[in-house]
């Protein structure tokens, strides 16, 4: 075989975008797709069912599992060693309260919905249920074939047939798990193939004063970067331009040798690959270079602001699903290695690092969405993969808890200043109205414009709803 664009990198997430342009990479990656859910989608009905209220979705993802009765769900008058250190101030939204620490976010409170009563029976740190609404409690968190595929797949999977010059679903700053150095299940394409895994970035990570203490965390300094864009010494757009008519030659060898009905294969990615390194408004769209300076500081001289930035640029330019992720590096960079995992110094973490910051950069995205006329057909989703627990330890944290926990949307469909659900006094349980993560994932999908029943087909070509049978809470809904 020959590889086009010089020597092959392996990365964890699987192949680069330089394996995917291999001369028959259409044939001989046949197992990077799964050819009878295609098939079956082919054939199954049309997917739109609602109008479609959100244009894109943004989900800031907040990797560790937030503590979010000190953000949205504040109990003052919960017994000692449960409550919290925190006052509940008022919001933008009559009636509605939320932390203290977050006096920017409040502003924004009449664009926005928090549903106080979420919870899933996936286990604690597994990042599936989130990403598409499946909670069978796995015993490990790593990403297996099998998995369904997440919401951004999806996206993908219902646009594949559109021209694009940018992916459909891109995930920054960097694969879920990268900073782990491992592959996290959640936010792939799953049994649907790698085809419809997102189009992720990588980036840098770093602490202004190493190193960088577990339970007392510094700022994430860093942006998001493409990786191998850059074109090897002597080849010209001429001669890539040449190459690609090389391989397109032989995959359309390749295809004559597959059976006419198999439509499995990369075309599409390797048009995207080519427009990544030849097409300039392609590369502008991931230049924050371009951005002020203003700006820059206003998002926040940090990693998830320069990722959020990001975001608003690929969201202007079309691209339907961008992920967010404040993630953990304690591996390949040692910093953040917590996350908002928060099981020491809870209240000094998030006082001091945590919720400053994330404040800053999420009232800055939403009052850039709309200045810009962006958040009228934006969906901003604010979650992490579980809660934590009503009681303080012993080491001032709170634990792993998926009983009962927020999720906060804002933007395009949402009915603003809305509350949906009620934990009991101690944010421990639901109180009222519970609603399954899946629900969650089936309320973005009918914003979306994407009926979350329709199915998609597993590798023994079960249908499988893509909403594993959520219901959209319509009460949030404007």
């Amino acid at each position: 075989m020959i590889t086009l664009l010089g020597g092959a990198r392996r990365a964890c997430t699987g192949p680069t975008r330089r394996e995917a342009l291999k001369v028959g990479a259409l044939s001989l990656l046949g197992g990077l797709f799964n050819t009878p859910a295609v098939k079956a989608l082919e054939q199954s009905q049309n997917p739109f069912l609602f109008p479609a209220r959100a244009k894109s979705v943004v989900l800031l993802y907040l990797q560790g599992g937030a503590p979010t009765q000190d953000m949205f769900d504040l109990k003052p008058h919960a017994p000692d060693g449960v409550g919290g250190e925190f006052k509940p101030i008022a919001t933008t939204a009559p009636g509605v309260e939320i932390g203290e620490l977050l006096p920017q976010t409040a502003r924004w409170m009449h664009r926005s919905s928090i549903v106080r009563s979420v919870y899933h029976n996936g286990g604690c740190h597994k990042n599936l249920p989130m990403y598409t609404g499946f909670d069978i409690n796995l015993p490990d968190e790593e990403f297996r074939e099998s998995d369904p595929p997440s919401m951004g797949s999806v996206c993908a999977y219902v646009d594949r047939d559109i021209p694009r010059r940018l992916p459909t679903y891109a995930y920054l700053p960097c694969p879920l798990g990268w900073g782990e150095v491992r592959k996290k299940a959640g936010p792939h394409g799953g049994f649907l193939g790698r085809r419809y895994d997102a189009f992720s970035t990588e980036c840098t990570a770093s602490v202004d004063h190493p190193p960088d203490d577990i339970w007392n965390p510094q700022v994430v300094r860093g942006e998001p970067r493409l990786t191998d864009m850059d074109l090897l010494d002597g080849i010209t757009l001429d001669r890539l331009t040449v190459r690609r008519r090389l391989v397109e030659q032989f995959d359309d060898q390749f295809r004559m040798l597959e059976t006419r009905n198999d439509p499995g294969n990369f075309s599409s990615q390797q048009r995207l690959a080519f427009d990544m390194l030849t097409s300039n408004p392609v590369r502008e769209a991931f230049d924050l270079g371009r951005e002020s300076s203003d700006m820059c500081d206003r998002y926040g001289r940090t990693l998830f602001g320069s990722a959020t930035l990001l975001a608003r640029r690929l969201v202007e330019r079309g691209v339907r699903f961008v992920n967010v992720s404040w993630d953990n590096f304690s591996k390949r960079f040692e910093v953040s290695k917590a996350a908002w995992d928060t099981h020491e110094n809870n209240f000094p973490m998030l006082r001091q690092t945590l919720l400053p910051n994330f404040d800053q950069t999420y009232s800055a995205f939403i009052e850039d969405l709309d200045s810009r006329g962006l958040l009228n057909e934006t969906l901003v989703v604010t979650m992490g993969e579980m809660g934590r627990t009503p009681k303080i330890n012993a080491k001032g944290g709170r634990d792993h808890w998926t009983y009962c926990y927020s999720v906060l949307l804002a933007g395009a469909g949402i009915q603003g200043g809305s509350i949906y659900g009620a934990s009991d006094e101690q944010a421990a349980f639901i109180k009222d109205r519970p609603v399954h993560i899946r629900d969650i994932c089936a309320t973005i999908y009918h914003l979306l414009g994407i009926d979350p029943e329709m199915p998609v087909h597993d590798r023994a070509g079960r249908p499988v709803p893509v909403a594993h049978g959520g219901q959209s809470l319509r009460e949030i809904l404007a």
